[in-house]
């Protein structure tokens, strides 16, 4: 699946476009070293598929290549945070 990034100085989107259908991961950025992901929407039609994961999981990867952390503020990440407790190096809990 390919993920794709679009960043502004105050935030982005990670975004996948499977089967015509897109979905995305939103953040913004609170400091060099922070962001907060802060929306995640996947079509009905990719449901089930590992879609969001996989947006979760490129925007944890992208954190640690970066240098930086993430405060999951979205629900969706928030609960895949609790879930990969391997990701607890770029996660900052509030």
């Amino acid at each position: 699946m390919n993920i794709d990034k679009q960043e502004t100085e105050k935030g982005g989107r990670y975004t996948a476009v499977v089967s015509g259908h897109e979905a995305e991961m939103t953040f913004s950025r609170a400091s060099p070293h922070l962001i907060i992901i802060d929306h995640t929407a996947v079509p009905d039609a990719l449901r089930g598929q590992g879609v969001g994961q996989a947006l979760a999981l490129h925007a944890v990867e992208d954190a640690r290549a970066g240098g930086w952390k993430i405060i999951p503020l979205c629900p969706f990440m928030r609960a895949q945070s609790l879930r990969h407790a391997e990701w607890a190096d770029v996660i900052q809990q509030r």
